[in-house]
């Protein structure tokens, strides 16, 4: 089965979002590992590690990196979409301090 992979990665000067998308094939009725997700980025030529697997945020393996962070915003298979939830996003941001 297909699970669609949609995700912006972010750089840092100036501050720039990139809407781009990835394909793996899972198990029917599975969502991918991150491990697979890890894989496809570096497949698509960004060397990531999972840095918070509740947003599901990875970061560069090397700090000369041209990018900040990698961000997935949604995971389609065709059938129960996580979606990440920008109402809830929004008002996170202004209430917790920012780590850099």
């Amino acid at each position: 089965m297909e699970c669609i992979v949609h995700f912006q990665v972010i750089y840092p000067q100036p501050q720039e979002r990139k809407s781009l998308r990835g394909l793996i094939f899972v198990g029917q009725g599975q969502e991918p590992a991150n491990s697979q997700l890890s894989s496809m980025f570096k497949d698509m030529g960004f060397n990531v590690r999972l840095e918070d697997e509740s947003q599901l945020l990875f970061k560069p393996v090397d700090a000369s990196a041209n990018f900040e962070y990698i961000r997935v915003t949604e995971l389609d298979t065709g059938e129960e979409v996580y979606k990440e939830d920008k109402d809830l996003k929004s008002i996170l941001e202004h209430l917790l301090p920012r780590r850099f």
